[in-house]
């Protein structure tokens, strides 16, 4: 598997700053901003005026943020912007939007909300388009061609930090799924069921900032098979898995469950583990933005995120499972038989083994982006060697993952959010707290560096 070519200090890449860059982290921001949006229309026409960072901090040095924003607001209307935006309810500054998405059960609230009517309620346009691969979601929503994407969870961790891409500040308002992946082997592998006799065996996963990848090494691992060195793991577009599958290109993939349940289906497959017997309610993938979408179309922003959580909301009650699987069956969306997605949400299925298995929470949706959930990526990124050096985990978490902001419109939205953005939970029996990050790495006895 190809890791990152040149791992760089995470201390270099991003420091313990927010997203302005004025403050020692995103927690200072917040108390800071005049109300909650204010920061963010002051940043944004700072920008604008001064787009050069050195030259914006040094213009800022030299006359202080307090004199810049009164000149400024001679020939902008700050409050009224700040209002505005506070509210995310003023006219829509684009109602025709683009979303990119995989074509996995995973994106379910973002397929659902074009069929099931979630988007125009809002007043949005959205066009959702089925999209071959992680990369390429990634570079298309960087170019701009999408505005918004579905994005595996670590996905925007690692664009912010400049993994793998230049880095560009990206948000995460909405976490798509919780758990919802399973490990499939071959046919000829129904009687090598043990992981410690896997090695030289041959997985595919979806992209390397995954945590399908985290969590099949995790997996893997505890069981005293080193990823790098026992076992090859090859990145695999989630379409293309169960063709590799068959053509005996790999012995078995940690992918989306409609992809393990299609390599049932088909026969060439059988459901060798749950990922949530891995961790239950771990995280998979999220609704990302870049962050200036976010400060420059907040209201089409807004409806946007206030369209996918009540999607999410939806998707979450098992009554209305099957309802979805015909609506995002079709081949404009998943290209799948509809009893393989009902079998996925609803959590009746087939294991490829003769057996008929029940979980009704096999696959759930939530959508509050816990910070614990980025600290935890960030560990198993640094346990990995994609990111080395010191990590300000808790700064980078509150930057990208906003779960303070989901707070808010959960409940403008009559949902319960969490009052709390970290808690700890349990990985193959052992606890993980976000407050001891790299006690955590430190503990592992395979990893790397």
């Amino acid at each position: 598997m190809t890791m990152a070519d040149d791992p760089v200090p995470t201390s270099r890449r991003l420091r313990s700053r927010c997203s302005c860059g004025r403050h020692g982290s995103q927690t200072e921001h917040d108390s800071v901003a005049v109300g909650d949006y204010a920061g963010v229309v002051e940043t944004s026409l700072l920008r604008a005026a001064i787009p050069h960072d050195g030259e914006r901090r040094n213009f800022l040095k030299a006359v202080g943020l307090s004199t810049a924003l009164a000149a400024l607001s001679q020939i902008f209307p700050v409050a009224t912007a700040t209002e505005v935006l506070a509210q995310g309810t003023g006219p829509l500054e684009k109602k025709d939007l683009k979303v990119g998405f995989i074509p996995i059960t995973c994106a379910t609230p973002i397929i659902m909300g074009d069929p099931m009517g979630f988007y125009k309620k809002q007043g949005l346009n959205v066009e959702v388009v089925k999209t071959a691969g992680w990369a390429i979601i990634r570079d298309k929503t960087l170019n701009k061609e999408y505005d918004a994407a579905h994005m595996l969870a670590p996905m925007p961790l690692a664009i912010t930090m400049g993994l793998g891409s230049n880095p560009v500040p990206f948000v995460v308002p909405a976490i798509e799924n919780i758990n919802g992946q399973g490990i499939t082997l071959a046919m000829k592998h129904k009687d090598n069921r043990d992981p410690k006799k896997w090695k030289g065996m041959k997985f595919a996963i979806p992209f390397d900032y995954s945590n399908h990848n985290y969590l099949l090494r995790y997996y893997l691992a505890e069981h005293g098979i080193d990823p790098d060195t026992d076992v090859q793991l090859r990145v695999v577009p989630p379409p293309e898995m169960v063709a590799n599958l068959r053509a005996d290109n790999i012995d078995g993939f940690l992918a989306p469950d409609n992809i393990c349940q299609r390599a049932i289906y088909d026969g060439v497959g059988f459901m060798h583990l749950l990922s949530k017997e891995i961790w239950d309610g771990h995280p998979c993938c999220s609704f990302a933005a870049s962050r200036e979408f976010a400060t420059t179309s907040p209201n089409s922003y807004a409806a946007l995120l206030r369209a996918i959580i009540d999607a999410t909301a939806y998707a979450s009650k098992a009554e209305n499972r099957k309802a979805i699987a015909e609506a995002i069956a079709p081949a404009n969306y998943l290209n799948a038989p509809p009893i393989v997605v009902e079998q996925v949400l609803t959590g009746t299925y087939a294991d490829g083994l003769g057996a008929v298995k029940k979980d009704p929470k096999r696959v759930d949706f939530d959508p509050f982006p816990w910070h614990s959930f980025a600290i935890w990526t960030m560990t198993q990124m640094k346990r990995w060697g994609q990111i080395k050096g010191d990590v300000d985990y808790k700064a980078i978490a509150e930057q990208v993952y906003l779960a303070t902001d989901a707070q808010k419109l959960m409940k403008q939205q009559g949902l319960t959010p969490p009052e709390a953005t970290t808690k700890t939970f349990v990985v193959m029996g052992k606890t993980f707290d976000p407050a001891k990050p790299e006690d955590y790495v430190k503990s592992f006895a395979i990893k790397r560096g």
